[in-house]
């Protein structure tokens, strides 16, 4: 049996390609401003992204998500692959909930860089490693961004997925209950 109708309004559709987008260059923002990071300290030597793997983490789903958001972008508007909206609904699942983990991340990196952990001995290191840090902070917003548009398209997906199926009817039980 073929569809004869959208059951979506277009502005769905037109809102979910448009926050995928839109989270393409946030995530890229996120990965340049953290690969491109690096700060010298004569006292305590070089840092750089790569020598924590709470950023090197972050970098690869920042690929991950914004590769991921051009294919279903583009991939939404093809009939076949628009029909499957539980494709959709996991994947996107799936990206959104790896972009929170990667925003967790870098926040308790960014965290300890601040205020340290007295009770293991780590003292905080923005007064040693300060540009590093405010650059961090900076791919941290551009990242908690991009995981803001992923939300909302999980959101999305999970209506367009599950508004197909009826309500569920009251059982039987509650019925003969009220009577």
């Amino acid at each position: 049996m073929e569809e004869t109708h959208n059951p979506h309004p277009p502005i769905l559709k037109l809102l979910d390609v448009s926050l995928r987008l839109f989270s393409v260059p946030l995530t890229i923002a996120s990965i340049c401003l953290t690969v491109t990071n690096r700060q010298d300290n004569p006292d305590y030597g070089t840092l750089e992204f790569h020598n924590l793997s709470g950023l090197k983490y972050m970098v690869c789903i920042s690929a991950i998500a914004a590769a991921y958001a051009l294919f279903a972008a583009a991939f939404s508007w093809l009939r076949c692959f628009a029909a499957k909206a539980w494709v959709f609904f996991v994947s996107d699942q799936i990206v959104a909930y790896l972009m929170v983990t990667s925003v967790a991340a870098v926040g308790e990196i960014l965290y300890l860089a601040y205020y340290g952990d007295r009770e293991v001995s780590w003292s905080e290191a923005y007064s040693t490693y300060g540009k590093f840090c405010d650059k961090m902070k900076m791919a941290l917003v551009f990242q908690a961004l991009g995981f803001g548009c992923f939300f909302v398209v999980a959101v999305v997906s999970a209506f367009r997925a599950f508004s197909i199926f009826d309500p569920p009817l009251p059982s039987q039980h509650l019925q003969h209950q009220s009577n």
